[in-house]
């Protein structure tokens, strides 16, 4: 078994010590994505609600990108939202960006994430055959 962690060049740095992605490889990989916030590569936050979750499933696709997966290997998918009544809003971002995929998925409300600004992180598995 071997493990890579990723930090693509697409994805803004880690903000701490941690990988934005964890692969592990043996009859297959498992790969753990660190919770995406609405930040792009360059380091600004998008505004407003909508634009932080496309960002944040944009950084997503990247980091699954740079294991060779794609939406479609996702297996699990934690929201966290610091608003619930975003959560009708979540839905047609979600959508654009799974096209179809249907991963188990969590979503949870909660008072604040780390910043005050953050509105929406998203954590995820997924698994490639191979």
């Amino acid at each position: 078994m071997s493990v890579e962690k990723l930090n693509p060049p697409t994805v803004h740095a880690p903000g701490g010590p941690y990988s934005q992605g964890v692969s592990i490889r043996g009859p297959g990989r498992t790969l753990y994505l660190a919770g995406q916030i609405g930040v792009a590569p360059d380091g600004a936050l998008a505004d407003g609600f909508e634009a932080q979750a496309a960002q944040c499933w944009r950084n997503v696709v990247a980091i699954l990108e740079a294991d060779g997966m794609s939406v479609q290997h996702l297996v699990k998918v934690n929201t966290y939202l610091t608003d619930i009544a975003d959560a009708v809003r979540l839905g047609p971002v979600r959508e654009q960006f799974l096209a179809g995929a249907r991963p188990a998925s969590t979503l949870v409300a909660t008072p604040a994430l780390v910043r005050p600004e953050w509105l929406v992180e998203i954590e995820a598995i997924a698994f490639k055959p191979d």
